[in-house]
């Protein structure tokens, strides 16, 4: 029997313990807790691809804004406006562009 390690949303063991099982509960930071996290946000982009939702992309921002401030010690405030600088700069994904290049190998 082996043992999985995933990052929990922080009322969880508490929400498990009120069901009665028990669980073994580690507080992690620094370096670990950004592995975790980047571990977490693909889970759930996989997630919102398997089935898309606004609880599921609501689940992704979740995990990035906390990868901007707890990895990049960024608010997210900031992280909007650099989106929005962007925006501004390159556009958006509204118009649903797709390039098609043509590869000379």
């Amino acid at each position: 029997m082996g043992t999985e390690r995933k990052l929990v949303r922080d009322k969880i063991p508490e929400l498990i313990a009120r069901d009665g099982r028990l669980i073994k509960v580690v507080k992690v930071s620094g370096r670990e807790l950004c592995g975790l996290l980047i571990a977490k946000l693909r889970e759930e982009v996989e997630e919102l691809s398997e089935s898309p939702s606004v609880e599921e992309v609501a689940d992704v921002l979740e995990v990035l804004e906390a990868i901007a401030s707890k990895c990049l010690g960024v608010e997210w405030g900031e992280v909007l406006r650099i989106k929005e600088a962007k925006k501004a700069e390159r556009g958006g994904f509204e118009e649903g562009f797709v390039a098609e290049f043509v590869r000379s190998d």
